[in-house]
C-alpha cells in the first residue's frame, strides 16, 4: 500500500528540484530524511516537509513506519510566474519564475 503526499506550486525551478528527487528515491525513510537534514540543496527543505507528511499520512493509516520507503518521487512543472523588468530607453524584459508540483510516495516493504 502507497501513501502520497503532494505540495503544489512551490517556488523552485523543477530542474533544481529533480535533483534532489532523484536523490531520495527508492531510500528507507529514515535515509531519505538524513540525506534531505544535511544536503545543501534549497529544495531539500521543500522535499522534507513533503516526506514528512506522507509518513504522517501512513502512520494515519496505521501503517508500520519502520518498514517505509519512498517509492516514488516525482517533480512536475507548475504554473510560470511572469513580471516585468524595466531596463534602457522604455523597454521592458520578462522575467519567468517557475513552480514546481512535487510529489512523494511512501510504500511498505513485505
Amino acid at each position: 500500500m502507497t501513501f502520497k503526499a503532494i505540495h503544489k506550486y512551490a517556488r523552485i525551478s523543477p530542474r533544481k528540484a529533480r535533483l534532489v528527487a532523484d536523490l531520495i528515491r527508492g531510500k528507507k525513510i529514515d535515509v531519505a530524511l538524513a540525506q534531505l537534514e544535511f544536503s545543501k540543496k534549497r529544495a531539500a527543505w521543500y522535499f522534507k516537509s513533503v516526506l514528512n507528511s506522507a509518513i504522517a499520512n501512513a502512520e494515519e493509516q496505521d501503517a508500520d513506519v519502520s518498514a517505509l520507503y519512498v517509492s516514488e518521487s516525482r517533480v512536475d512543472e507548475g504554473s510560470v510566474i511572469k513580471r516585468w523588468r524595466p531596463k534602457d530607453r522604455g523597454r521592458a524584459h520578462p522575467i519567468h519564475k517557475p513552480t514546481s508540483h512535487l510529489v512523494i510516495s511512501v510504500g511498505e516493504k513485505k
